[in-house]
C-alpha cells in the first residue's frame, strides 16, 4: 500500500536533505529548458550550482522557489514535497535583478516588503538583517544612491526577512565590480557560518571554488557533475596539466618526449610566450618529468600547475553528450 501524501504545511522530516530535486522536467512548448534533472543539498550545504548562460539555473530555481511549475519531477524540501506556499516555509531566495523601489529608503523598502508578507507574525528583523548585510550606516538614503553590490545585498536582505533557513542566490555577483564581488562573498560566508543551507547559482568557476563544499554543474538543462567541490573539479579536469618556462625550448621538448614519462606536449613550437611549453604529465605526475629535465641539463625557470579554466571545465565534461535543451 502507497502511503498517503503529506498535507500541505506539514512538517519538515527531521534530518531530511534541505532540497531533493528529483527528475525535473521543464518545458516552454516545444523548447527543453531543464531535462530529468536530480539534485540533493543538504542542510548546512553551501551548495554551487554552476554552468554557463544559458544553461537551465535559472528555471531551476524558479521551480524550486514556486515561480514556475514544473512539466515533471519531484521538488522537496526539508523532506515536504513543494506544492504551495505553506511547504516553503523556511526558504526564501533572491532571483535575477532585485526588484527595489529605488525613490524609497532601503529602511522603507524592507518595511514595505514586511507589510506584504502576512504569513510572519510578529516584527520583522528589519534592524538585524540590515545589519547582517552591512547597510546599516546607509539606511536612510534612498536606494537610487547605491552600488549595485549594495542593491544585491539589499535584495539579500529581502530574503532575509522571512528568516529562512534556506537561502537561494542567483547570480548574486553578476555585474559587480570586484569590491561589490568581494562584499558578496563574505556575506555568503558570514550567513553560512550562522548555519543557513545555501544554494548558490553562478557561471564563475572561481566563485564556487571559495565558496562552496558541495557543486553540481549543468549544461543544456542537464546535470553534468554533482559531488565534492574537489571531487567534481578534479574528475574535471584530468590528467595534471603544467606550464613550463625555460631557456632552452628545444632539449626541453627532446626531454619529454623520451619514451615511458607519459607527458604530453600540448602546444606547438612558437605557441605562447619565449620559452613556454604546456604540457600534461603522466599517471605519476610532475616528478618523473623534473627528473627527465634535470638529467638531460635543462635549466627549468617555472613548472606552474594549470588551473583548469571553466571552459575547459564544461568541454571535458560535456564532450561526446548529445545536445540537450538548456535555458537560463
Amino acid at each position: 500500500m502507497s502511503a498517503a501524501p503529506e498535507p500541505e504545511g506539514a512538517p519538515a522530516t527531521s534530518g531530511a536533505p534541505a532540497l531533493e530535486v528529483r527528475g525535473l522536467t521543464k518545458r516552454f512548448g516545444s523548447f527543453v529548458a531543464v531535462e530529468n534533472l536530480s539534485l540533493t543539498v543538504n542542510r548546512g550545504d553551501v551548495y554551487g550550482f554552476l554552468g554557463p548562460n544559458g544553461s537551465g539555473k535559472s528555471t531551476t530555481i524558479r521551480a524550486v522557489l514556486g515561480l514556475v511549475r514544473p512539466t515533471s519531477g519531484e521538488i522537496r524540501l526539508f523532506g515536504r514535497p513543494a506544492a504551495g506556499p505553506q511547504t516553503r516555509a523556511g526558504v526564501a531566495g533572491s532571483v535575477e535583478a532585485p526588484g527595489l523601489y529605488e525613490y524609497l529608503s532601503a529602511r522603507d523598502n524592507l518595511r514595505l516588503l514586511a507589510a506584504a508578507d502576512r504569513r510572519k507574525k510578529g516584527s520583522p528583523p528589519i534592524e538585524g538583517v540590515l545589519e547582517t548585510v552591512g547597510l546599516t550606516g546607509r539606511a536612510k538614503d534612498k536606494v537610487r544612491a547605491y552600488s549595485q553590490g549594495m542593491k544585491q545585498r539589499l535584495a539579500i536582505a529581502a530574503a532575509l526577512l522571512r528568516e529562512p533557513e534556506f537561502l537561494v542566490l542567483d547570480e548574486p555577483t553578476n555585474g559587480l565590480d570586484p569590491a561589490g564581488m568581494r562584499d558578496i562573498r563574505a556575506l555568503v560566508r558570514r550567513l553560512s557560518g550562522e548555519g543557513l543551507t545555501i544554494f548558490l547559482s553562478s557561471h564563475l568557476l572561481s566563485e564556487i571554488e571559495q565558496l562552496c563544499n558541495r557543486v553540481a554543474v549543468v549544461s543544456r538543462g542537464r546535470l553534468v557533475a554533482e559531488g565534492g567541490l574537489r571531487e567534481v573539479l578534479e574528475g574535471a579536469k584530468g590528467r595534471p596539466g603544467y606550464r613550463l618556462l625555460t631557456d632552452d625550448p628545444e632539449a626541453a621538448r627532446r626531454a619529454l618526449m623520451a619514451p615511458g614519462l607519459g607527458a604530453e606536449i600540448r602546444n606547438a613550437d612558437g605557441e605562447g610566450e619565449p620559452g613556454e611549453i604546456r604540457l600534461t604529465t603522466g599517471p605519476e605526475g610532475a616528478g618523473p618529468v623534473v627528473r627527465a629535465l634535470v638529467e638531460a641539463g635543462v635549466e627549468v625557470r617555472a613548472l606552474v600547475p594549470e588551473r583548469a579554466g571553466l571552459e575547459d571545465l564544461f568541454l571535458r565534461l560535456t564532450e561526446g553528450g548529445s545536445p540537450g535543451g538548456g535555458g537560463e
